[in-house]
This record gives C-alpha cells, sequence and structure tokens, in this order.
C-alpha cells in the first residue's frame, strides 16, 4: 500500500445561492496558492454553507485523491464538465495514495500538521447540480470513490507541494475503502456493522449510522439525499 502523497491543489469556497428554490452551497471551491493555515475546523478562510452536515471538527478537511477525475472523465465525458483536480468540493487534491491505500484512523503529518481520517464522504444532490450530472452521487456510492474527510489533530500551516506521510495506523483491520463501501452496503451484515458502531476513531455520525445497520430489519431511506427529492 502507497502511504504517502503530494499535495497538487489546496481549495476554498463560500456559500452560493446556485440554484432557484435549492438552499445555498459552497461546494464551489477555488485554488489557494501559498500557506494556507489549518484550524481544529479547517482550513481559515473555507467556509460552509448548512452546518448541520458540513463542516465542523469531524469533517475539518475534504480529501480527495485526483487518480479518479480519469476515471469520471472516461465514464461520462467533459462535454459538461471538466473532471478535474479542485472540482468535486474537496479542501485537498493529491497524487500518490486513494481510498484503497488508507485505513480508518490513520494518522498523516504535513509538515507540523497532523490530520486523522475520520469517515468518507456521503455524497448527496448537490455533487449532481454543480456538475450537472444528475449520476454522479450515486457513482460515487457505488464506486467507493468518494475521499474522504480529517479530523485535525495538530494546527498549523500547510502548502501545495508538500508532502503528506502516514505516521501512525491505529486501524490496519478497517481499510478505508471496505468501509465506504460498507456504509452505502444495504445488506451489510450485523457483525461488521456493530463493530464498526463502536470504533472509536471513525466520527461519531458514522458510528450512529452502523449502529442503526445492526439491525437487520433497518432500511436506509437515501431519496431525499441522492437525487434532491
Amino acid at each position: 500500500m502507497t502511504t504517502a502523497a503530494e499535495i497538487l491543489g489546496l481549495y476554498t469556497g463560500k456559500p452560493e445561492q446556485r440554484w432557484d428554490g435549492k438552499a445555498p452551497s459552497a461546494i464551489r471551491k477555488n485554488r489557494v496558492g501559498g500557506s494556507v493555515f489549518v484550524t481544529e475546523t479547517g482550513i481559515s478562510d473555507d467556509q460552509q454553507a448548512d452546518l448541520e452536515v458540513h463542516g465542523g471538527p469531524e469533517k475539518a478537511l475534504h480529501h480527495y485523491p485526483s487518480e479518479h477525475y480519469a476515471d469520471w472523465a472516461e465514464l461520462f465525458g467533459t462535454d459538461g464538465f471538466a473532471y478535474e483536480p479542485g472540482t468535486f468540493g474537496e479542501n485537498i487534491s493529491s497524487h500518490g495514495f486513494t481510498e484503497a491505500d488508507l485505513c480508518i484512523g490513520d494518522v498523516f503529518a504535513v509538515g507540523s500538521v497532523r490530520l486523522q481520517i475520520a469517515q468518507g464522504r456521503q455524497p448527496c444532490w448537490k455533487l449532481n447540480l454543480h456538475t450537472s450530472n444528475p449520476a454522479l452521487a450515486a457513482n460515487f456510492q457505488k464506486t467507493g470513490k468518494t475521499g474522504w474527510y480529517y479530523r485535525v489533530l495538530q494546527t498549523g500551516h500547510i502548502q501545495e507541494g508538500a508532502a503528506m506521510t502516514l505516521v501512525e495506523r491505529p486501524c490496519p483491520d478497517w481499510n478505508l475503502r471496505n468501509v465506504i463501501m460498507a456504509r452505502f452496503n444495504p445488506r451489510l451484515d450485523s457483525a461488521t456493522a456493530l463493530a464498526l458502531a463502536n470504533l472509536p476513531e471513525l466520527a461519531a455520525p458514522w458510528r450512529a449510522s452502523f449502529a442503526k445497520k445492526a439491525d437487520p430489519d433497518y432500511l436506509e431511506d437515501t431519496s431525499r439525499r441522492l437525487p434532491g427529492g
């Protein structure tokens, strides 16, 4: 497994009213040059529109590996949207590792900053509208190519071109891609769901979701989140 990567770009955004009759969104990010300061809730200049479902200490930074963009461009073409790094609302774009190389709880050093993987991304209808692709959020889930969120263990400055290096792996049995796929598996076995519900390194909202999935009769309703119905 590859456990080091180079930061290709850092991105921040502010809430915008982009779609009639829909809530504002800060999914459109702009590339920032030089050094940025990372607080316990993310890059200091970054903002979120809906703090109930975005942002906060368990979603301080969203990381999306640049390697996936070629797959999306091949699948959907680029006539309607340019599938390139920085366009999915991420704060960090990198080259070097993807979800399959990492684990829940992995801790990375970026200069003096320490970041820990807390959860995967749970895609919603805003991703579809942002890319003008009504199938993208569902395909994020289907493939597990969602990117992931960090909690910030140590604040400080990071910059484009810096190396991210794995320094701690407390949960080697919980591969990140496997956990993401489990989160969206409607037929997940109860034992796996219960184990993840009690994994302290996993963000609290995902632990709560796995606790529900431990009930074999539970069926998650994604009809509002994915298409925005």
